[in-house]
């Protein structure tokens, strides 16, 4: 049983047999990247399925994907796109067949497999390691199958069968490549170098045990000259010279380390497993020091948006960052803005270049992306990082880049705004994204641009207060914050603009962004209530071109209402909508929709918005058992709070900033509050608790300090621990092949012979 805490909080659990039942599990061979098995670290990326063409039966495919590797030059898509690498073919003496089984093991971040061919069988262990850029995979082959070879292939030397797998997609730029291959003290290289010069460098190396275990390790570089070609062998031997139980013991170190970061435990055992996928999803895709998440992170398959998108993706890819107390995986969203600042004040018009910055819709990793008619990108991507401070409170990421950035951001808003005859603001039309784009509709006054130009004004007036900044730019701030025209609204709730009503379906929640994600409209009020119910209750029902992450944005916004059963709704919708794998799909893949979905669970636990830490504020009937542990909040809190048979248990807050702090919880309805301290042996601190007119609690709270809040005589159990689901029995590894049976209690699921082996050792 693993116990972590400090003082008198603590969490059980063995996280072993916790993350084990939301593996993800395959009982046949997956065909495709919307049921592979995928494996990451934010460079590189392995994505494992089949093929079933029948040349291609007796092959496993890994299809690499590395997150810096782009074409070079500005394609179709107007930026320097991403471009697929190649693959790694495990080619079998005979067909896959069955009984075949997979399974994902979050914990340990490893692929096992249990491989039935026609002719024999393979175990396997495929893993990408945490800290270096390397793909190792390992076989054990029966006599039959000695005969299996892993192969590498460049993505131009590719079937064309495989090319289209995953289908055509006319609009994906892919640059003509020479491919050079050489051996360099027996390890094999591939260098690939595109049309522009830029390019990728491929290495391998093979080691042969004892009765048919082999093991394999595969590196992905960005680059194709000399000094690319010297270093991914360098990581290819250091990899392979290092003991077997060494390199893996240093991968799951990692993993270890990143899962007890923060825990969540929810009733509903498919959305708890979708929950922790998305933990793994994230810190698979992105960190600390990786490039910009973008819209298919390092598994980059057939898409038109082979890039970033700034028009919701990469605001939501890194959305459940901040609750769930990862907050390094989101240095790579500030240090790509560092990198690229001259590049963000490029992409405004020359004349506004003195004072402005901005972002346009799409890019590559250089941000470079003009500024036209879809404004707000930037001041949106300011919120992301403005959420990365405030649940650090780290003011030297406020000083030297989210200050100035968000001044240069609003200050492109002070060059449009109009005065008009009723004497308020205006904004000239500009696109509210996804409404009406393939006629490029143009609104004025829109409400996605009204937001984030109002919230910019107030959060500078709040960031040069609290940096004691003297800023000439202060009283306009001010001015635009009490004359800006207010949020256009009709008898359905916001409208997209000032003469523009929600008329038809709409995907995007870019007409409700005061809402969410930037909380300008709290609820608080019956009429915000009302309003904000109105608007989101209208929007839902025109149903029209709704897509995933339209449901997660409406989960979150139905948790902002306090209505758990409808976010719970909108969450059990977007689990229909995503692919087995978790990932999702439209016109190509991206990964945006599903980590929203975290968010979305996190919201509906944890809301720390204008000042207030609200515990569990969205809960449905049905999670009457409900826990969590150290979820980050505004201000630098961490939090924990239990809730049994529909009550909560008790919260407790502990202060990394010493900022002031209020919190709302239904503990105030059943008697007085009480207060310890809980890494000091439990003393009372009753006298630092203060309950007001409103229900909010005061807390007197310092830096390093840690109260636990609670009603009754006795201070209750301060244990967090996983909750019993709701489900009998219950639905365990949902997730990865397509297994709709089980959610109705059929079938057993797998479990592997390779999965019972100790830790660290070789297949």
């Amino acid at each position: 049983m693993g116990r972590q805490g400090d003082g008198g909080i603590r969490l059980e659990t063995d996280w072993v047999e916790y993350l084990s039942g939301h593996d993800m599990d395959w009982v046949v061979k997956p065909v495709s990247w919307d049921s592979g098995a995928f494996l990451g670290n934010g460079f590189v990326g392995a994505m494992a399925y089949g093929e079933e063409h029948a040349s291609m039966r007796n092959t496993l495919r890994f299809v690499l994907g590395r997150t810096d590797v782009s074409a070079g030059s500005a394609g179709r898509t107007g930026f320097d796109p991403r471009v697929p690498v190649g693959e790694v073919h495990l080619r079998l003496e005979g067909w896959i067949y069955q009984p075949t089984s997979m399974r994902l093991d979050l914990w340990n971040a490893e692929l096992r497999a249990d491989i039935t061919t026609t002719k024999g069988s393979v175990q396997l262990r495929a893993f990408v390691h945490s800290e270096m850029p390397v793909l190792c995979i390992e076989l054990e082959c029966s006599e039959e199958e000695r005969g299996a070879t892993i192969e590498w292939a460049a993505y131009s030397e590719l079937d064309q069968v495989l090319k289209q797998a995953d289908g055509i997609n006319l609009n994906q730029p892919i640059p003509d490549t020479v491919v050079t291959r050489r051996t360099v003290d027996r390890i094999g290289v591939g260098i690939q170098r595109f049309e522009s010069g830029q390019g990728c460098t491929t290495s391998w190396t093979e080691r042969e045990g004892a009765e048919g275990r082999r093991s394999y390790w595969i590196a992905v570089v960005r680059g194709c000259e000399e000094t690319d070609c010297a270093e991914a062998v360098r990581v290819v031997r250091e990899a392979s010279d290092l003991p077997g139980d060494r390199l893996v013991r240093s991968h799951r170190d990692w993993w270890y380390s990143y899962y007890r970061q923060s825990f969540v435990s929810i009733p509903d055992s498919r959305l708890e497993s979708f929950y922790w996928i998305q933990m793994y999803k994230l810190a698979s895709a992105t960190r600390a020091n990786a490039p910009l998440l973008d819209n298919i992170g390092p598994w980059l398959t057939t898409t038109p948006w082979p890039g970033a998108w700034f028009n919701m993706n990469v605001q939501m890819s890194y959305s459940p960052v901040y609750a769930s107390n990862r907050l390094e995986l989101g240095q790579s969203l500030i240090g790509a803005l560092r990198r690229c600042r001259e590049q963000l004040i490029a992409n405004v018009p020359e004349a506004y270049r003195g004072d402005s910055a901005g972002l346009g819709r799409s890019s590559g990793l250089d941000l470079k992306s003009e500024v036209d008619d879809e404004v707000g990108n930037l001041t949106w991507i300011c919120h992301s990082v403005w959420r990365h401070y405030r649940c650090s409170m780290d003011e030297e990421l406020l000083r030297d880049l989210l200050y100035p950035l968000l001044r240069r951001s609003v200050n492109y808003y002070l060059h449009l705004l109009e005065e008009g005859e009723d004497g308020r603001l205006h904004l000239p039309p500009t696109i509210s994204p996804e409404y009406g784009s393939f006629k490029r509709l143009q609104v004025a006054d829109c409400h996605y641009d009204l937001a984030l130009l109002r919230w910019g004004c107030e959060t500078l007036l709040d960031s040069a207060e609290r940096l004691g900044v003297e800023d000439e730019r202060i009283g306009r701030w001010r001015e635009v914050v009490e004359r800006l025209a207010p949020l256009p609204t009709d008898d359905t709730g916001f409208r997209v603009g000032k003469d523009t009503p929600l008329a038809f379906g709409h995907r995007h929640f870019s007409h409700l962004l005061a809402v969410f994600p930037l909380h300008l409209i709290r609820c608080e009020s019956s009429e915000e209530w009302e309003l904000v119910n109105r608007s989101l209750r209208h929007w839902l029902g025109l149903e029209g071109d709704l897509r995933g992450f339209s449901f997660t944005g409406a989960a979150s916004i139905a948790a902002a209402l306090g209505q758990g059963e409808l976010a719970l709704q909108c969450l059990h919708t977007l689990l229909h909508l995503i692919t087995p794998n978790t990932m999702y799909r439209e016109a190509g893949p991206v990964i945006e929709t599903p980590l929203a979905g975290a968010e979305a669970i996190h919201d509906m636990l944890l809301q720390s918005w204008g000042g207030v830490l609200r515990i569990f504020p969205a809960m449905p009937a049905q999670w009457r058992d409900t826990a969590f542990h150290e979820l980050r909040a505004e201000g630098g809190f961490l939090v924990s709070a239990v809730r049994e048979g529909g009550e909560t248990r008790f919260v407790r807050v502990k202060s990394l900033a010493g900022e002031s702090c209020f919190v709302r919880t239904d503990l105030t309805g059943r008697g007085a509050v009480r207060a310890v301290e809980a890494n000091h042996g439990r003393e009372d601190r009753s006298d630092r608790v203060a309950v007001e007119e409103s229900g909010l609690i005061r807390l007197d709270i310092c830096a390093g300090e840690d109260i636990v809040l609670y009603v009754g005589e006795r201070v209750p159990d301060l244990a967090v621990r996983a909750v019993r689901p709701s489900e009998a029995p219950p639905i365990r590894n949902y997730f990865g092949g397509r297994t709709p049976w089980r959610q109705y209690g059929l079938g057993q699921g797998c479990r592997l012979s390779c999965q019972s082996r100790p830790p660290g050792e070789q297949v």
